[in-house]
């Protein structure tokens, strides 16, 4: 499981790669989300390279952005209290699992498919220059679960 956040704004932005971004939920600068490692979604991956990062994230990480940074449908905050009551889980812990394996989707718990982050701490790096050239875009595998936990 990917999980991309976007770095760079609409300023300048092809339709084709603006309707990319709006497919994978990414409309705004800081907010992430789930995808699945499937064809598809990697092509729409490389097609919004120069705006997003993305790489595989850990269990420990997903259950930190699920704590802090999961909404329902509404605004409401998702606490453990509403994960025992309403569905199979009963810990972030486990629902980060369930969400990590593919056993569910957010919107099956009527979770937000979209994490809104804040920037990372530090800065990035640059967000004109992939992750290879020193910049903060494209691929960047299991350093995705650091960015992430700077911006949680």
């Amino acid at each position: 499981m990917y999980l991309v956040i976007r770095i760079r704004g609409t300023t300048g932005v092809k339709q084709g790669i603006a309707s990319t971004l709006e497919m994978l939920r990414l409309n705004r600068i800081s907010h992430a989300v789930l995808v699945d490692e499937n064809p598809s979604y990697k092509g729409m991956l490389q097609k919004a390279k120069d705006y997003i990062t993305w790489g595989e994230v850990d269990l420990e990480t997903l259950t930190e952005l699920v704590e802090k940074r999961g909404r329902l449908v509404g605004g409401a905050r998702l606490s453990e209290e509403y994960l025992s009551e309403n569905t199979d889980y009963s810990t972030f812990e486990e629902l980060a699992n369930a969400l990590l394996n593919g056993e569910l989707k957010a919107q099956d718990i009527d979770m937000k498919p979209v994490f809104r982050l804040h920037p990372p701490r530090k800065g990035y790096k640059g967000i004109r220059h992939s992750v290879n050239e020193g910049g903060s875009l494209g691929y960047r595998g299991e350093d995705i679960n650091n960015l992430a936990k700077r911006m949680a």
